[in-house]
């Protein structure tokens, strides 16, 4: 939550960086193309402000549903201009969710504005921010049976949720709103757990341990200032990703490839764990660079390719010993830190994603070893991407049997749907789906 104290009458600046960067989500654009590209439109904004527009970028997004159905009762109709609707949204949620005081979110909101083109925007704001503040608790009381907005998902992921987990759905709802942890995985080849919270603590960073080489900071920091990250002692790491390098089994020496491997986060933590012949596969040159660019850091070495995983023009024949698919998939595991997700998928999404997958699965099987072992994974809750992808491929491929879903002894069990090796999101993790898969 922001406290704007400080920014007093700069506060508009950052209102219209974040207009600018929600209107562009709004028409499509990822949030992490959009907030650089409005954020580069301000040249001369301070540290201060670009870090206050990226909050009320992310915290809009994140609340869009509960927000845009307050503006929604508040418009006649729905306004021509995309930015001047983005600057009321942020308005309104800084009004709903933020601690500065009415009085300046209102005027900052009507300065940002004035610099908008059409000259009636001013006025509109003005008059709607203030029907807002005189109405607020009549407009709550209409919307309270709303699910969108109570919950800010689309109706379509909400009912999919109560259909697939009638048990936990309001959980992964609530999860995927919270601001996530910032975890690290601490590099076993070079230091243990217990040493680097000691190295933490002597910087007065407050830490605690999860689970195997998993630390969460009480609160996130630059990675330039965490003891030891220059050097490969650490890495940014969700809790549920860092369990793959765990079950997929990689003994030293084994062939072993990763396939969508990008950003290099489960490429470099299978490394870590063990001296691998490793091949790092992704479709995308400049997410390989950043592939690239964590192995020199953490001193690791792998062969690194780009193609795509769903074809085999780039395999030298050699069979693997291990394969990890960490597929494209809706992402809908990890909507806490990529609040657009939620806004930018439509339902027909996931059976694209699902074709995508087979096609994956199928190709990267031709190329596993005989008795090698592997892993599927998406960062997805939907089912049709995961347990029930894994069921018609285990009917169209008689060799392939799913071996029980074991976890480590560190892993929180109790978050776990242990027959379909399902990651519900919860405050320590995101959400991911593993299922490992052997040939007979």
């Amino acid at each position: 939550m922001l406290v704007y104290s400080t920014l007093k009458v700069a506060l508009y600046i950052s209102q219209q960086i974040a207009a600018d960067a929600v209107a562009d989500v709004l028409d499509g654009r990822n949030l992490t193309i959009a907030l650089p590209h409005a954020l580069a439109g301000f040249a001369k904004a301070t540290p201060q402000q670009r870090g206050a527009a990226a909050d009320l970028s992310y915290g809009t997004l994140r609340n869009y549903g509960e927000v845009n159905a307050y503006l929604t009762q508040l418009l006649e109709k729905p306004l021509s201009n995309s930015h001047v609707t983005a600057l009321l949204l942020v308005a309104v949620y800084q009004l709903l969710h933020d601690q500065a005081e009415d009085f300046t979110i209102v005027n900052q909101a009507v300065k940002a504005a004035s610099y908008a083109k059409p000259r009636w925007a001013k006025g509109l704001v003005n008059g709607v921010l203030r029907n807002f503040l005189r109405q607020k608790d009549a407009l709550a009381n209409k919307i309270k049976n709303n699910e969108v907005a109570t919950y800010s998902y689309p109706q379509w992921w909400i009912n999919k949720l109560k259909n697939q987990y009638p048990t936990d759905w309001q959980s992964m709802l609530v999860a995927g709103n919270q601001h996530p942890p910032m975890t690290l995985r601490v590099n076993a080849q070079k230091i243990t757990v217990e040493a680097y919270l000691q190295l933490l603590a002597r910087q007065d960073i407050e830490a605690s341990h999860l689970g195997g080489q998993a630390v969460v900071l009480a609160k996130p920091v630059p990675v330039e200032n965490l003891v030891g990250f220059l050097d490969g002692v650490v890495s940014v790491q969700d809790y549920g990703a860092q369990l793959a390098a765990n079950l997929i089994d990689a003994q030293p020496n084994m062939r072993v490839l990763d396939a969508c491997c990008a950003p290099g986060g489960k490429t470099s933590h299978m490394l870590e764990m063990a001296n691998l012949q490793m091949t790092a596969l992704d479709t995308d040159a400049t997410r390989l660079e950043r592939v690239k660019s964590n192995l020199q850091r953490l001193k690791l070495q792998a062969n690194i390719l780009q193609g795509d995983a769903a074809q085999n023009n780039w395999w030298d024949g050699k069979p693997f010993d291990r394969i990890l698919a960490d597929v494209p998939c809706t992402a809908s595991g990890i909507v806490r830190r990529h609040v657009d997700i939620k806004w930018l998928r439509r339902e027909a999404d996931v059976g694209f994603f699902a074709t995508q997958q087979a096609k994956i699965l199928a190709n990267l099987w031709q190329m596993l070893a005989k008795n090698g072992k592997l892993l599927y994974v998406t960062c997805s809750v939907f089912n049709e991407e995961n347990q029930q992808q894994v069921n018609q491929f285990l009917k169209n491929n008689p060799d392939a049997q799913q071996l029980p879903f074991v976890l480590p002894a560190h892993s929180l069990h109790h978050n776990i749907t242990q027959q379909q090796g399902q990651l519900i999101p919860t405050i320590a993790h995101d959400g991911f789906f593993y299922a490992l898969l052997q040939k007979n």
